[in-house]
C-alpha cells in the first residue's frame, strides 16, 4: 500500500520543528565536547587558533547544520510518513495523528540489545575488556553527555534526512508512491552511511586502516543504525533518538565500567 499520511504538516510547523532539534543539537555538540578533547587530545592542541573559540565554533556550526538538516529531512519525509509526531503536537496546536502509538519501552529494550549485540559481535574479533582502566569513572561520565549527541544530531542526520532523502528518491522514480521495499532500502543505506561515518574518528586516535577493522566498525554501527531506522519509519524520530540514546549509554557508559573491574 501507498505509505502518504492524511495531511501534511505546514512548512510553519516544519521550520519550528527544525529549529527546536537544532537547539538540540547545538546543546548535545556542547556535551560531546569533554569526550572529543579526552579522545582526541594531540588534536585540540595543535590548533591554529584558542581553543574555546573552536569550541564555539562548532557549537554554533553544528546547531546551525543540524537545523538545515532537520528542515529539510521534514520537507522530505513527511510526504511518507517519516516524521517527529511526538514534538511537532508539542509545539504546534495541531493534534497528533491517532494512528501513531508510543512505544517507548519498545525503543529502549532494542536500543539496549542492539548494543550488547554490538559488544558480543567486537569481543569475537577484538578483546575490549580492561583498556579503560582506573579512568572508567572519567569515561563513563564523558560518555554519558557524549550520548546526547549521538541520539540528537546523528539521528537527525542518518535517519530524519538520509532515510527521508533515499526514500522521497525512490518514490520519485514509482510516481511518488512510496512502497514498503523502499523504506527498507533506505534504512540500509543509511545505516551503512551511518557506520561509514564513524571512520575519521577512529582514524583520527591512531587506527590501523586495515580493511578488516574498516568493515568492522562499519558493520557494528550500522546494526544500531538498523534499529533506529526501522523504529523510525514505524514509530517516529523520537523514538528512534531514545534507541541510539540508550544503546550509546551502554557502549559509552556500561561498557567503560564494566571493563574496568
Amino acid at each position: 500500500m501507498p505509505a502518504t499520511p492524511p495531511a501534511l504538516p505546514t512548512h510553519g510547523s516544519n521550520l519550528k520543528l527544525a529549529l527546536l532539534l537544532g537547539v538540540a543539537g547545538m546543546l548535545a555538540t556542547l556535551a560531546l565536547l569533554p569526550y572529543l578533547l579526552a579522545l582526541m587530545p594531540q588534536k585540540f592542541a595543535a590548533l591554529p587558533l584558542p581553543l574555546p573559540v573552536v569550541l564555539a565554533a562548532q557549537v554554533v556550526q553544528a546547531g546551525v547544520l543540524c537545523w538545515l538538516l532537520a528542515w529539510l529531512g521534514l520537507y522530505l519525509g513527511t510526504p511518507y510518513g517519516l516524521d517527529a509526531p511526538w514534538l511537532r503536537a508539542w509545539i504546534s496546536p495541531r493534534p497528533r495523528d491517532p494512528s501513531r502509538r508510543a512505544r517507548w519501552w519498545l525503543a529502549i529494550v532494542l536500543g539496549v540489545l542492539a548494543a550488547l549485540l554490538v559488544i558480543g559481535l567486537s569481543l569475537l574479533g577484538q578483546k575490549e575488556a580492561g583498556e579503560h582502566g582506573t579512568h572508567a569513572v572519567s569515561w563513563a561520565w564523558r560518555g554519558f553527555l557524549a550520548s546526547f549527541y549521538g541520539g540528537i544530531v546523528e539521528e537527525v542526520e542518518c535517519r530524519l534526512l538520509l532515510v527521508s532523502a533515499i526514500v522521497w528518491l525512490l518514490a520519485r522514480c514509482n510516481r511518488r508512491v512510496a512502497r514498503p521495499w523502499m523504506f527498507v532500502v533506505a534504512i540500509a543505506l543509511a545505516a551503512l552511511l551511518f557506520g561509514a561515518g564513524h571512520l575519521p574518528a577512529a582514524f583520527a586516535t591512531g587506527m590501523a586502516h586495515t580493511p578488516l577493522l574498516i568493515a568492522r566498525i562499519v558493520l557494528l554501527n550500522a546494526l544500531v543504525g538498523l534499529v533506529t531506522g526501522s523504529l523510525f519509519w514505524k514509530y517516529g524520530l523520537e523514538h528512534a533518538m531514545l534507541a541510539h540514546f540508550c544503546a550509546d549509554l551502554v557502549l559509552h557508559v556500561g561498557l567503560p565500567l564494566a571493563t574496568s573491574l
